[in-house]
């Protein structure tokens, strides 16, 4: 049984006089401990497609299966469940509490899981903060930290609830190359070594470029799906316009 299963998903946004279709009979299918790069022009629905897989949003229509469970018809209240039990996300903008330590900020999401101490709270935090590199680093407010070790942070945010998924949204945009490049390897190594599913929207190239299966969106659907990355840059740049 996969992990993600998509079968003719469609999200359409009603903006009133206009529709606009954002994921046209998307199909897409993810076995547990891969490593994905979502990539495609502006407009073509990977965030859409992103927001989807992370059960932030529903489909218009179409089936959604996460580890064979439905989630298309579940409510809001049961998809902010699953989200908290199995997927972690990472951010361009990082989104830390600028008021609050490091620690704290990893520890904010299990504040939402029942019958967690305190005592534990901090115990995983610490773990996930080491895991990172950010071991000496705990008491250290955002503000006091540079773009990678606030990406850092956020990792170990994601993490924090042993997720099934990390599923990152542009987490290379905020970073200069170098950073970046720091950012992306510590993906690789949580895929490789911990087994977690990676799934990431990325606009770069060199970012595309570390995943092991590359999934080209265009238009509301996927039109390369491959782990050749010379076959994914042919099938993007031959939907640009001359």
């Amino acid at each position: 049984m996969a992990l993600i299963e998509i079968r003719d998903v469609c999200k359409v946004y009603d903006l009133g006089e206009v529709k606009v279709e954002a994921l046209k009979n998307a199909q897409l299918t993810i076995e547990q401990g891969e490593y994905v790069a979502l990539i495609g022009p502006s407009g073509s629905g990977k965030s859409t497609l992103m927001n989807t897989l992370g059960c932030l949003d529903r489909p218009t229509s179409g089936s959604y299966k996460l580890a064979g469970v439905e989630i298309a018809t579940m409510s809001g209240n049961e998809r902010a469940r699953i989200r908290n039990q199995r997927i972690g996300f990472v951010f361009q903008n990082f989104n830390l509490l600028a008021r609050t330590s490091a620690l704290e900020n990893v520890e904010l999401p299990l504040l939402y899981s029942k019958g967690i101490s305190t005592a534990e709270r901090r115990r995983r935090a610490v773990e996930k903060l080491k895991l990172v590199g950010l071991g000496e680093r705990l008491d250290h407010h955002p503000t006091q930290l540079s773009g990678g070790q606030q990406q850092r942070v956020a990792i170990a945010r994601a993490l924090v609830n042993e997720p099934a998924i990390l599923m990152a949204d542009e987490p290379t945009g905020n970073l200069d190359s170098k950073t970046s490049r720091e950012v992306i390897a510590l993906f690789r190594e949580l895929n490789e070594q911990s087994g977690i599913t990676v799934i990431l929207v990325t606009h770069d190239q060199s970012v595309a470029r570390n995943a092991k299966r590359i999934v080209v969106l265009r238009d509301g659907g996927v039109v390369c799906d491959t782990t050749d990355f010379s076959q994914a840059t042919q099938a993007l740049q031959a939907e640009l316009p001359e």
